[in-house]
């Protein structure tokens, strides 16, 4: 195997290195790599291959995945990603059962936010491409989420619901009347904000 097979998959020091095992220096040659522009850093042990490397272009959902484990994309960024609203996202946002962090890198911020493990595993979907696979927060799970971790929101009437869904996040209420409640009733048993997304359960059912 070459660079050019590894794709757009992060990968170890270690998996780069053994590309080249008939090196003593294997360490060098992947620093030299990097210096050379044909692999990204990032983070500290972890590497992409440069897209005009692999011909693969990178994916920052993949990217999310790796550099923070167990991790699913979420938030604006699911949304986003899903069509569901307008604005263009530049941070690329997650749900962690581990300590929140971020990771500033070559290819775009990365922020984690931390969610019980019990809400983790509601909602969760894989999506699959062509030559990789990666896990993102469903549309229903992915809005929890963005209200549970807005400080500023608090949907306690039916007309708050509607007007953070259409003035806030832009979303399209008829898109909204499509999600399926018993993700957002799961929700409520085990993720934050419960009165608020029983409010979003009402508005939904009404």
């Amino acid at each position: 195997m070459d660079l050019e097979h590894i794709g757009n998959i992060p990968v170890s020091t270690a998996a780069i290195a053994s590309l080249f095992s008939e090196m003593k220096a294997g360490s060098q040659k992947v620093r030299n790599l990097e210096l050379g522009g044909k692999i990204i850093r990032l983070k500290k042990g972890l590497y992409v291959v440069a897209p005009s490397v692999s011909g693969v272009a990178l994916s920052t959902e993949l990217i999310a995945n790796h550099i923070y484990a167990p991790s699913y994309v979420s938030m604006s960024s699911a949304l986003r990603y899903y069509g569901l609203i307008p604005e263009t996202v530049y941070t690329t946002q997650s749900m962690t059962v581990k300590h929140s962090r971020s990771f500033d890198t070559p290819v775009g911020r990365f922020d984690y936010l931390f969610i019980n493990r019990e809400a983790f595993h509601i909602g969760i979907t894989s999506i699959s491409k062509q030559r990789y696979t990666f896990l993102m927060a469903t549309p229903e799970k992915a809005l929890c989420d963005l209200i549970a971790n807005s400080s500023l929101v608090n949907l306690r009437y039916l007309k708050d619901v509607e007007s953070y869904l259409e003035d806030d996040i832009r979303m399209d209420i008829a898109d909204f009347r499509n999600m399926d409640a018993s993700i957002f009733e799961r929700y409520v048993e085990f993720g934050k904000k419960a009165r608020s997304i029983q409010t979003l359960i009402n508005y939904l059912k009404r």
